[in-house]
């Protein structure tokens, strides 16, 4: 027997690395572009601004693009619903990742 073959008659597979078998899953299951997507929200101070950041909380952003957020205060929400076009300006500047397309704007919970 060869030492290439297992005891069943199989061949062994050269082990791979856990950041290129991921990598593959994320890219064969649609999932790497959810999770860029995604990282707008922990990049949402750099994205806004700290007047901005300081006043809100992005939560999530849902299969359709549309980001959630929690704000502060009602005068807030409308400054900020405003202001969408320019935030989802600033949100997609990042080439390749897919876009958020709309923001929904939460009241904050005490």
């Amino acid at each position: 027997m060869t030492r290439d073959r297992r005891d069943d008659g199989r061949r062994k597979r050269k082990p791979e690395r856990l950041s290129d078998t991921l990598s593959a899953f994320l890219q064969q299951t649609g999932l790497g572009a959810r999770i860029e997507q995604a990282t707008v929200v922990p990049e949402w101070a750099s994205l806004v601004g700290d007047q901005i950041a300081q006043v809100t909380e992005p939560l999530s952003v849902s299969r359709d693009g549309t980001l959630f957020v929690a704000v502060k205060t009602n005068s807030w929400m409308t400054e900020l619903s405003l202001m969408e076009p320019q935030l989802l300006t600033a949100l997609n500047g990042k080439a390749g990742r897919t876009k958020v397309v709309k923001i929904h704007w939460r009241l904050q919970r005490s």
